[in-house]
């Protein structure tokens, strides 16, 4: 369930069936939140995007990652979203406050999921067969000590001829989400690549792969660059067996 939780768009019913589909579009603002320790609280926006009446709840989770990468989702009072259950009209929007009821350590970073779903409401029968579909959004929530930084250490090693297996540890005190991997030469060529990698939260560590789109991939002392949702880019260099 806590997997299901993590998903940004969460489908509660099967969409396979050969039925018509009720939905209520939805969106938050922002879509990634960010506090420091002088923040009390942040305003969120709930936009209601379709033309029907939508009710929305809201919880918070403490979010850790297990030693796999997996998210650890653990319901939590550190923060609270004011009022918890949202009443939207079709094409109305309403400002909530994100409230923080905890201190934060000196030099460290907390990290949070909100998650805002809706609630469905009863329908109309309008004498045909339909489902309803629920959707649901996790925000990231990020409360940040401002000397808390990531640092972030990466590995490659060979998992086929066409595909290398990069290992990255943060060891700093904040998040570090990779945006794009590349494995280059010796001369600046690009063997292989990937977009996106996933966050990795503090003391945490992540793999992922990265697959060359046409052969294999040599040998050799290669070079990794990895680029980071800040815009920074942070270069490793790696060798790679036979």
């Amino acid at each position: 369930m806590k997997n299901n939780m993590t998903k940004l768009l969460t489908i509660l019913l099967a969409s396979s069936l050969a039925m018509p589909v009720l939905a209520t579009p939805f969106s938050v603002t922002p879509v990634r939140i960010y506090m420091t320790p002088k923040d009390k609280a942040i305003a969120v926006t709930v936009t209601n995007e379709g033309d029907e009446e939508l009710v929305m709840q809201a919880d918070v989770y403490s979010w850790k990652q297990k030693p796999d990468g997996e998210d650890d989702l653990v319901l939590t009072e550190d923060l609270l979203l004011s009022p918890p259950i949202i009443k939207l009209a079709a094409k109305a929007r309403q400002v909530v406050r994100l409230a923080r009821l905890r201190s934060v350590p000196l030099d460290e970073q907390l990290t949070y999921r909100l998650i805002m779903r809706e609630v469905p409401e009863a329908k109309p029968n309008k004498g045909d067969l339909q489902l309803q579909i629920a959707l649901a959004f996790s925000l990231p929530v990020f409360i940040t000590s401002p000397t808390a930084k990531s640092v972030l250490g990466c590995t490659a090693q060979r998992s086929t001829a066409d595909t290398v297996k990069v290992s990255c540890e943060n060891t700093g005190k904040a998040y570090a989400q990779l945006v794009d991997l590349e494995l280059s030469n010796a001369e600046g060529k690009v063997l292989a690549s990937r977009e996106g990698g996933g966050y990795i939260l503090p003391a945490n560590k992540r793999q992922v792969d990265i697959k060359s789109a046409d052969k294999a991939i040599p040998s050799g002392k290669a070079k990794l660059n990895v680029r980071l949702d800040d815009g920074t880019q942070q270069a490793f260099d790696v060798t790679i067996a036979e």
